[in-house]
């Protein structure tokens, strides 16, 4: 509590017969402490690798500088912050950086709302949060802060991307991109959220044909898909988000000719709303294109009735160019694909089509099949066509009885009598893998698998198709039509082409003074000294390009920096990533699994490659936190629930701000903010101070310590520390339940107070006492350093707490000489009986038969069993 706080108890202490006040005084305490430690400023520092000391690479993922830290922010960096303390005091040599992901487009839309240069707004936000994070006593090794928008970080971004490029990896395309109309810019896949900008959940993007640069992180499909297995430390739900996204799929693709629609009846070309039945295919029909599909079951190629293409196929519009009555249904199909990302899932999408008016020949067996365009077939998933095939697709099924299309069997199950394949008919689609083939020429009677191996080697015999992979991962747009991020450091010559900037020449500096607008378009574009350069090839005049990078690349990476954050001779010392990496603990939201995460291992494979590092994944381990609930929504500014942390440490200081959000939930749950339970753990520190403070001059009083004691009080306390030493150890090592270890030190406390009277009076002795003190200020370092910091040093301790070695575990002095068993009757608890600890069952069931509470719950019924549980409980069932 504040001492502005009037209910604050009062405690007092005899000292020379004078009677003192003992009050908890954040507000003196914490300032008092925060200025000394900025006093000493290798507090917090890594040692050297020559330590000799376990290395320990802790890491929160940086945050963006909004200017003003929220709770969600304070729960992630105090478990980090917790995880740091405990390993320094276990002996570890600790890197526990920070630093700022300063690039984005939220400086840009600041900067055209209050009229203030992105930087100034940036620069001027990280040091207001730099403030908050050194006020609520974050052990942050400050040396080695990065800040995303220094060129001396950007200049290594510009470095990668040229190395990227000279190894292809980073190339120039004009394709279909994801367009924000809100952020004016393009959005990677990984951006676009149920067809949302991940920034703007009401904003719908749209597709656009833009010049754009890539990185080619498909190259690393199989090895990102293959590394998941190997990170056991990572929580399943990302491996498993991780999985699905780079969606491996193993099939064959196909080529389907297109038959010249010349070539074609009259009748047909005048009636392609009737163009629903598979026709023979005729011999003068010839072919002016081809159409590629990729299936995963090319078993059911004889069952295909039709093609289907998405409204944006290249080939629809070739179609549509050539038939107005075409070009605006297919609008239409498009208007019904947009709406259906409106309403946030694709998937659900009420399936409508087209006839084409044209044929395409399958391959396989020679039939024409009609090319239809429907509304649920996405230009950006697979090669956007599909054949397709009812008998044994829901969505192909719903689609062809929708529009009268011929549906045909072509699998049925394994073991299936002649019967049974009649009364297929009624269970369409059938939809199982492991069938048998029928109707599919010399093919027939063969397994589904079989089947696929052997059809797809016939494709690629006779030149139509092959057996493939494909993914769902696509290749990283890094383009941003913005100005607040690292510029692309490449030129354009009319001579030499696509030239990148010369590495003497990096970095290749952000213009200040930029006037910013969201019309569109780089703002880079209009400042012709930015944008004229000199070819480094020809020496003749080139084009700058005014893109600048995605910032994902910015936290592609970042980590590694941390490591020689002053190195100038590359990226980062790759002596020191060596020593550091992979980093033990990493701790984010789950959020960014697939954007951040995913990103990240790309960029540590493609270092690895350039012979930078030799780990192969960034992080051993990952923990997801949970979000902090107020009023039952995610605390954010546009629901106005957010509750600020200086307000928190201003009514109850910084130690219970951060232990209470350690102490409310489990960290990997969510937490439901509730101010009344930030009072409360500022009650208990209180609590803990005075009883301190009460005994300190006791503790003071002698220079050694004593466990060997044979009171009965003193080995009663002795063993509830040694219980909650070892609970908060093997929590530390495993399930991190923070809750509990708090809970633990609470009902430790409660121990000791009950005891409070033995204590003042000598009865347990002062070796004792000072054993009980430390070792309970020692517990509550991880969790509220300021309080440990001031107990320690008036405990008579000179040695910095945070290198104090971590209390050690003492499992006899742990070990309980009774415990105590509930035992039920028919499930109800009618006693709870002592018994030595260790008893074995029969032993046991003595104390239940001389139990009079027990036999009175018995008397009258026969006994049919009794279950013993050691150590837990006794269920005893009866009847009668």
């Amino acid at each position: 509590m504040s001492s502005s706080n009037p209910t604050e108890p009062v405690a007092t202490a005899a000292t020379g017969g004078v009677s003192t006040e003992i009050r908890y005084t954040p507000a003196e305490i914490e300032p008092r402490w925060q200025q000394r430690w900025a006093e000493q400023p290798d507090l917090y520092a890594a040692e050297p690798a020559s330590s000799g000391k376990s290395k320990y690479y802790v890491l929160e993922m940086l945050p963006y500088p909004s200017g003003q830290l929220h709770m969600g922010h304070v729960r992630n960096y105090s478990i980090g912050d917790a995880l740091a303390r405990y390993m320094w005091m276990q002996g570890h040599n600790v890197l526990h950086p920070m630093g700022w992901d300063a690039f984005g487009l939220p400086a840009e839309n600041a900067a055209i709302k209050n009229n203030m240069p992105p930087r100034q707004w940036t620069t001027s936000n990280i040091a207001a949060m730099k403030r908050q994070m050194d006020r609520i006593g974050f052990s942050y090794d400050w040396r080695n802060e990065v800040t995303t928008c220094l060129p001396d970080y950007y200049r290594w971004n510009q470095w990668f991307f040229i190395r990227m490029f000279e190894r292809g990896l980073a190339y120039r395309k004009k394709s279909k991109v994801n367009w924000c109309p809100e952020c004016a810019t393009v959005l990677a896949n990984e951006q676009v959220i149920d067809g949302r900008c991940w920034r703007h959940e009401d904003t719908i993007v749209e597709q656009r044909d833009l010049e754009q640069w890539f990185l080619r992180i498909t190259n690393y499909a199989q090895e990102l898909l293959d590394g998941l297995d190997k990170l056991e430390g990572w929580p399943e739900k990302v491996r498993t988000m991780q999985r699905n996204w780079i969606g491996r799929s193993e099939g064959a693709e196909v080529e389907f000719a297109v038959e010249d629609a010349s070539s074609a009846p009259e009748d047909e070309r005048s009636t392609r709303d009737k163009g629903t039945t598979v026709l023979p295919a005729r011999e003068d029909a010839t072919t002016n294109g081809k159409i590629t599909v990729f299936t995963t079951r090319i078993d059911t190629i004889f069952g295909a009735t039709s093609i289907q293409l998405a409204p944006e196929h290249a080939l629809v519009k070739e179609f549509a160019a050539q038939d107005t009555k075409l070009a605006s249904e297919v609008e239409a199909l498009l208007d019904q694909q947009k709406k259906a990302r409106e309403a946030g899932d694709i998937g659900e999408i009420e399936k409508h089509g087209v006839f084409t008016g044209h044929y395409a020949i399958n391959p396989f067996n020679g039939e024409r099949l009609p090319i239809w365009v429907a509304n649920y077939i996405l230009a950006d998933y697979g090669t956007g066509a599909i054949m397709s095939v009812p008998a044994h697709d829901e969505r192909d099924y719903e689609f062809a009885k929708k529009y009268g299309i011929e549906i045909r069997i072509v699998i049925l199950p394994r073991r299936v009598e002649s019967e049974k394949g009649e009364a297929a008919q009624d269970s369409l689609p059938y939809t199982d893998e492991e069938s048998l083939l029928i109707n599919s020429g010399e093919f027939n009677s063969l397994g589904n698998k079989e089947a696929q191996q052997k059809m797809a080697a016939f494709a690629e015999e006779k030149g139509f198709g092959k057996a493939t992979i494909t993914f769902r991962l696509k290749d990283w747009g890094v383009s941003r039509q913005r100005y607040w991020g690292t510029p692309i450091p490449m030129l354009y010559c009319e001579k030499d082409g696509i030239v990148p900037v010369p590495d003497d020449q990096l970095p290749v500096l952000l213009p200040d003074n930029v006037e910013i607008t969201q019309q569109g378009g780089s703002p880079l574009s209009k400042l012709p000294g930015f944008v004229n350069a000199t070819c480094p090839k020809c020496g003749g005049p080139a084009r700058r390009e005014t893109d600048t990078m995605d910032t994902f690349v910015d936290s592609s990476w970042y980590f590694y920096r941390y490591t020689s954050a002053k190195y100038d001779q590359g990226p980062f010392d790759p002596a020191a990533a060596q020593y550091w990496f992979p980093i033990d603990q990493y701790i984010g939201g789950v959020e960014h699994a697939i954007l951040h995460l995913i990103y990240s291992r790309f960029w540590t494979k493609v270092m690895r490659d350039l012979s930078l590092i030799k780990n192969d994944e960034p992080a051993e381990r990952l923990f997801t936190q949970g979000m902090v609930i107020k009023n039952g929504a995610k605390m954010s500014k546009s629901k106005g629930n957010v509750v600020s942390p200086d307000d928190m440490i201003g009514r109850y200081g910084a130690d219970a701000t951060r232990m209470y959000s350690l102490f409310a939930a489990p960290p990997d749950r969510d937490l439901d903010w509730q101010e009344d339970g930030v009072a409360g753990v500022s009650r208990f520190l209180g609590k803990v101070y005075r009883f301190v403070m009460k005994h300190a001059e006791t503790a003071r009083s002698v220079s050694a310590t004593d466990t060997n004691v044979a009171d009965a009080t003193s080995q009663a306390l002795l063993r509830k520390l040694h219980q909650t030493i070892g609970k908060i150890t093997e929590d530390f090592a495993g399930r991190w339940h923070f809750n509990t270890c708090i809970a633990a030190i609470m009902e430790l406390l409660n121990a000791y107070t009950a005891a409070d009277a033995e204590i003042g009076s000598g009865k347990v002795p002062a070796t004792t006492v000072k054993v009980l003190l430390e070792n309970l200020v020692l517990l509550i370092a991880p969790f509220a350093p300021y309080l440990a910091f001031e107990l320690w040093e008036q405990l008579g301790q000179e040695q910095n707490i945070l290198r104090a070695p971590w209390p050690a575990f003492n499992a006899e002095l742990a070990r309980e000489d009774e415990i105590e068993i509930p035992v039920q009757v028919n499930g109800k608890l009618r006693a709870v009986i002592r018994v030595a600890a260790g008893a074995d069952d029969e032993t046991i069931r003595e104390a239940i038969k001389a139990d009079a509470k027990v036999q009175a719950a018995v008397v009258g019924k026969e006994i049919v069993k009794a279950i013993v549980v050691k150590g837990k409980l006794v269920n005893i069932v009866v009847k009668g």
